[in-house]
């Protein structure tokens, strides 16, 4: 069954940064070989799925920053998604659930996966989110009720 117009949220697409080298300071850790390779398949992957427009938040690290750039050179850099995020603070870069269309997160773990454990199962909670994944959810209104729908849960080897 196809939603109408008036029953379309939001989609929330969160994507944990890829394969990263290890080393101090976190913040500059950049991607390996690895995960350059993960990065332009999950980017690939989205860019056949997303629509035009969408909104690319990535944290300030290093390696955030060049796995957002795999799928494009504009995105906004939000300091309030650092690694050690809080899922609320996640939620509200993302503008959930009021925004219109579909909000690209590109951060950490655990925070991103506490965001799915939050939204899906009403609280947060650690669950596994493998390096370069991404968790697709969408918000919608049935039957005057609030949704919160998981459309796709995928990691680069399912590529």
């Amino acid at each position: 069954m196809e939603l109408d117009s008036t029953e379309m949220g939001m989609d929330l697409i969160l994507w944990r940064h890829a394969d990263a080298e290890d080393g101090v300071p976190d913040i500059g850790r950049k991607l390996t070989a690895k995960g350059e390779k993960q990065a332009q398949q999950m980017a690939q992957w989205l860019k056949a799925r997303l629509p035009a427009k969408f909104r690319l938040i990535a944290s300030p690290a290093k390696r955030a920053q060049q796995t957002a750039q795999a799928l494009s050179k504009t995105f906004e850099t939000d300091k309030s998604i650092s690694p050690g995020a809080d899922a609320i603070s996640v939620l509200v870069a993302a503008g959930w659930p009021g925004a219109k269309g579909a909000v690209v997160i590109v951060g950490h773990q655990p925070t991103l996966a506490r965001v799915a454990a939050f939204l899906l199962a009403g609280e947060e909670a650690d669950w596994s989110m493998k390096k370069g994944s991404i968790w697709w959810l969408s918000n919608r209104t049935r039957q005057d009720e609030e949704q919160t729908i998981l459309r796709v849960m995928l990691s680069p080897e399912f590529i």
